[in-house]
């Protein structure tokens, strides 16, 4: 299944908007970390499309 993933780092701010995989439960964009070197700390939500 086909989702679409908001990022925000909790650190600096900054936003990703990507696409995504969703299989058994697990998402996955290819997003490892921030611009700022942050790999922790996001708020992540998550729409079906």
């Amino acid at each position: 299944m086909r989702v679409k993933v908001k990022i925000r780092c909790k650190q600096c701010g900054e936003r990703f908007v990507l696409r995504g995989k969703k299989e058994r439960g697990r998402i996955e964009t290819g997003f490892k970390q921030c611009l700022c070197d942050n790999r922790d700390m996001f708020d992540i939500e998550e729409e079906s499309f």
